[in-house]
């Protein structure tokens, strides 16, 4: 059986004079109130304390009966990715799950779309990842950005999303080079059409069918950054794609 959670590492207490001598590893997930963020925190909360990132109180209110420790924070807000950094005194894991992703044409990508969409998906992870690199160099830890089939390849009528998921990837594969020294390892785990509130808005806007069966369970996504965060200290799982059993062809 698991250890229970650690609250000497979320939000911590100076007053506290004690902690379990072998506490339990720490992870951050931003955008863990739907989809996949919400079962990657789940996943993760089985053997480390999580820290679960969503926008508002009400947001993460129903987090609360999971063991996970709920903080409400606007990630495209530079003060309170600040107050997520002070939040913890460790972090073992940081994952990346939150996006904007809906497609989008070209027509429509005025820009403030281009502002709203690189704020969230780029400039947030980055800026929170740079926050926390200190910690992260301690601990030697482990980064995962969720990243798509989009950021390997052009996805037809989504240029916002696509041009996004690129630039992350690059940021990505640039951090896993300067921070190899430091001991950080660096993963993009990259699912293609999963089944989560993000793809169905994205569809219904498209007046696309939703076709639930065809789709990535979230909770598959979540074993796949598992399978990051537990690789042995001699290995650097670098790129995982996570595709449906059968490729849906757009």
């Amino acid at each position: 059986m698991s250890d229970p959670p650690n609250p000497n590492h979320l939000n911590p207490d100076p007053a506290s004079t004690t902690a379990r001598q072998f506490p339990r590893p720490v992870a951050i997930v931003a955008g863990a109130t739907s989809g996949m963020g919400l079962a990657i925190a789940l996943e993760l909360s089985r053997t480390h304390d999580v820290l679960a990132i969503g926008r508002t109180a009400a947001d993460v209110a129903e987090l609360r009966a999971t063991g996970i420790r709920p903080f409400p924070a606007n990630l495209t807000d530079a003060a309170d990715r600040a107050s997520i950094a002070a939040a913890v005194d460790r972090v073992d894991v940081l994952v990346h799950s939150a996006a904007l992703g809906q497609g989008l044409p070209i027509t429509e990508a005025t820009p403030e779309v281009w502002d709203s969409y690189l704020q969230l998906n780029l400039v947030a992870p980055a800026d929170l990842t740079r926050l926390l690199l200190t910690k992260l160099r301690a601990a030697r830890g482990t980064v995962v950005f969720i990243g798509s089939g989009a950021g390997t390849k052009a996805v037809p009528g989504s240029a916002v999303y696509t041009a996004s998921k690129h630039a992350l990837r690059g940021f990505a594969d640039v951090l896993r080079i300067d921070e190899a020294a430091n001991g950080i390892r660096v993963s993009t785990v990259a699912p293609g059409q999963t089944d989560t509130p993000m793809l169905r808005r994205s569809m219904d806007h498209s007046g696309t069918p939703y076709e639930r069966e065809r789709y990535i369970r979230a909770e598959s996504v979540a074993r796949a950054v598992r399978f990051v965060v537990d690789a042995g200290e001699d290995v650097h799982v670098t790129d995982v794609a996570v595709r449906p059993r059968t490729e849906i062809v757009r």
